[in-house]
């Protein structure tokens, strides 16, 4: 609905009675302009507004940008921090090398989880180590792929599981950061692959007992392939075998113990009772989830 104002009303001194006992004529200046002259008084302009127009929604990226961005408010400095792999916990990079470079974080040391994290660092001048100087972790903060009611999570999608649950349980304090399309009710709900990162060696045997390991839950597992339809190596020169579920884990704890079991499987992409907490944007804003 637009709204009218008026631009001069000191302009007119005249009382409203004078006003209506003087003829008036309506002049049209623009498509959102009138001005109102009268015989006897000066012009008053009168411009309709209109209302402003509704902000676009929110993409995916702007909900990430959201949590990375609070998720920060948990850095301080002095810290050694764990630099998570992926699209948010690029986000997350990105502000604390702003920070850092603006000088509002000093002495912060980042490990980082993945080569590619370490060339995002590196480019952004944040110093860099190792787990082998720094053992010891005060934060880490990294994206996650689905987040349970207990915030159990299911990472790896980007293919740095490993380094990434090597680091995070090297922290004091682990804070996961989300959109809340990452939610679901049980891990392996949400259809998309909970990846298993395997030895180059004999990868069909274990791709098969994997998929015999959850036959009841429906599981298909599937060699993960790069864009050029070749096996994908990690970080670590493994591969990494996909399992899609029908239906969610029905106990992920004991998945997670059977996988781990078998001769040949490096690491799975359950991470269990590891997150201290969990930020969520949504479209109603960000929440904060703690155990």
């Amino acid at each position: 609905m637009a709204t009218i104002s008026l631009l001069s009303p000191s302009s007119v001194k005249s009382s409203s009675a004078a006003i209506q006992n003087t003829a008036t004529r309506l002049i049209l200046r623009s498509p959102s302009s009138l001005t109102l002259r009268t015989h006897s008084h000066s012009a008053l302009s009168i411009r309709a507004f209109s209302s402003p127009s509704p902000s676009p929604p929110l993409t995916q990226d702007d909900l990430k940008k959201l949590a990375a961005d609070k998720a920060v408010d948990y850095v301080s400095s002095g810290m050694v921090l764990g630099l998570g792999t992926g699209s948010t916990a690029a986000f997350v990079v990105a502000k604390i090398g702003e920070l850092y470079n603006l000088g509002k974080l000093k002495n912060i040391v980042g490990v980082p989880t993945s080569k590619r994290t370490a060339e995002q660092a590196a480019s952004l001048g944040i110093p860099l180590s190792v787990l082998d100087d720094h053992p010891h972790i005060d934060l880490a903060i990294d994206g996650a792929d689905e987040v349970d009611p207990e915030l159990n999570l299911v990472k790896g999608r980007g293919g740095a599981l490993l380094r990434e649950k090597m680091v995070e349980a090297a922290s004091d304090k682990f804070v996961v950061v989300a959109d809340d399309t990452k939610l679901v009710t049980g891990l392996g709900g949400s259809g998309l692959a909970m990846p298993v990162e395997v030895v180059q060696f004999c990868w069909k045997y274990n791709l098969i007992r994997l998929q015999e390991l959850f036959k009841d839950e429906g599981c298909d597992a599937k060699l993960r392939l790069d864009g050029d339809g070749k096996p994908y190596v990690t970080d670590n020169s493994n591969y990494i075998v996909d399992l899609y579920f029908k239906t969610p884990i029905k106990d992920a704890g004991a998945a997670g113990k059977e996988i781990s079991a078998f001769e040949g499987v490096v690491e799975h992409g359950l991470f269990l009772d590891m997150a201290s907490a969990v930020i969520i944007a949504g479209k109603e804003g960000v929440s904060v989830k703690t155990k």
